[in-house]
């Protein structure tokens, strides 16, 4: 036996030590785990809250009747005291109120460079009008329906969701030029698709297995979008929620965000996540990167073109610069036509493109979209049936906001194809 007091004291210290860790131990746990979830079904999460509070969570398809009616029962049988909303506070006015694209100026928004932005919100618009008009819900319906419960039965309400065209801008900002064309390509092709889809198959995708992996398949096309639109917003929405006041709180969301909002309130609750949105709820700037790539490559033609005037003779490079000329014009000029723009819009695109090319400040998209919603201007009935027209090709042709917009796309693209062929032919003929 020791007799050494040290000893013993650290013997005992050790034991005691020995003794207290499992219940410091469940103790920690307890409190790190001291949110729990009950899924209550596909569509709906119960989050039992440390504080005693309550969050339902609705998960909806958004074009669906049965959630809808989904939404209303939960909260009839429920009778929360705050309800959120997936929504921001613009486009409940929009949905609300009744206003439309009539107070929109098209040379405006393609002069601050937003043509590709305003495309982009009218292939979803127009998807989601097609949807809606399907399965007879319109988009957001459930939503919108959820509003007026709360208004009707006096419960507080809040908008959730950070504002769409922040989240549309942090999208295109954060998306290399080959995923800005993928998606692109991606809502025009949905705008126009001809598939419908029935309420069996909207049930389907409120599913979770379902959602994850239409997650990791867009995680895989498209990983900025998908973070954006997904993962920030899943921040966005359950920081928004975790915040909201009351004891008893229905929040309606989308389905695809059940899981990210869950795992974001469990980070949330322990305190390893923080409640300030700041980073995620402004625009991005430019990346230094895509700005130096922007002026690089003008600035390495107009390089080949005047050496080609000092190393190879004058006759040499002004045939350099007239070939670039020529092909620039011919792609523009055909997407001119394409796009049936005005036939003075034919010459002034064919003229501009390849000196706007050359600056990445401006593109001969901006130029000839302006040119054609001033030669054809937009009328009252433009405006009236600008949703409805959205829905068809011919309807992009017929309706001169929408013209202009797709003279916009067509001799953008046009431009920049004349530039990816053009760039080759000089290094051809200055290695000739």
């Amino acid at each position: 036996m020791h007799s050494n007091p040290v000893y013993r004291q650290k013997k005992e210290d050790i034991k005691f030590a020995r003794l207290t860790f499992p219940l410091y131990l469940c103790l920690f746990v307890g409190i790190v785990s001291s949110m729990t979830v009950e899924q209550v079904s596909d569509t709906i999460h119960k989050l039992h809250m440390a504080d005693g509070r309550e969050i339902i969570l609705v998960g909806t398809a958004h074009v669906s009747k049965d959630s809808v009616d989904e939404v209303s029962s939960t909260i009839e049988t429920e009778q929360p005291d705050h309800i959120c909303l997936e929504l921001d506070a613009g486009r409940y006015q929009t949905k609300t109120e009744g206003k439309s694209w009539s107070n929109m100026d098209i040379s405006k928004v393609l002069k601050e460079g937003k043509g590709f932005l305003l495309l982009a919100n009218m292939a979803l618009a127009s998807f989601q009008k097609r949807m809606g008009a399907q399965t007879g819900s319109a988009p957001g319906e459930e939503i919108i329906g959820a509003a007026r419960i709360a208004e009707k039965k006096g419960i507080p309400f809040s908008f959730c969701d950070r504002e769409i065209q922040i989240t549309l801008k942090r999208a295109w900002r954060k998306s290399n030029l080959w995923n800005k064309a993928k998606l692109l390509a991606t809502l025009i092709s949905a705008a126009f698709s001809k598939e419908e889809i029935s309420e069996e198959e909207l049930a389907k995708l409120k599913q979770s297995d379902i959602l994850q992996t239409m997650m990791d398949e867009m995680a895989k096309e498209l990983p900025m979008v998908k973070e954006v639109l997904i993962d920030e917003r899943d921040r966005y929405l359950a920081t928004s929620i975790f915040g909201a006041p009351g004891k008893k709180i229905v929040a309606v969301i989308g389905a695809g965000h059940a899981n990210g909002i869950v795992s974001t309130m469990q980070e949330l609750e322990q305190g390893t996540l923080s409640t300030d949105l700041t980073q995620i709820s402004e625009t991005p700037p430019p990346g230094k990167v895509g700005k130096v790539v922007a002026w690089l490559i003008p600035a390495i033609i107009v390089a080949i073109i005047i050496y080609g005037f000092i190393h190879a003779g004058w006759s040499q490079g002004l045939k350099m610069f007239l070939y670039w000329v020529a092909v620039n014009a011919t792609f523009t000029g055909i997407a001119a036509v394409l796009s049936w723009a005005h036939p003075l819009n034919w010459l002034v695109s064919m003229v501009a493109a390849p000196f706007t090319s050359l600056n990445p400040t401006i593109g001969v998209g901006i130029v000839s979209g302006i040119l054609e919603a001033n030669l054809r201007k937009p009328q009252v009935k433009d405006f009236e049936s600008l949703s409805d027209d959205a829905l068809t090709i011919k309807g992009w042709y017929r309706n001169r906001v929408l013209h202009a917009l797709l003279v916009f796309f067509l001799t953008s693209i046009g431009s920049m194809l004349g530039t990816f062929v053009g760039f080759p032919v000089l290094v051809g003929i200055l290695a000739s």
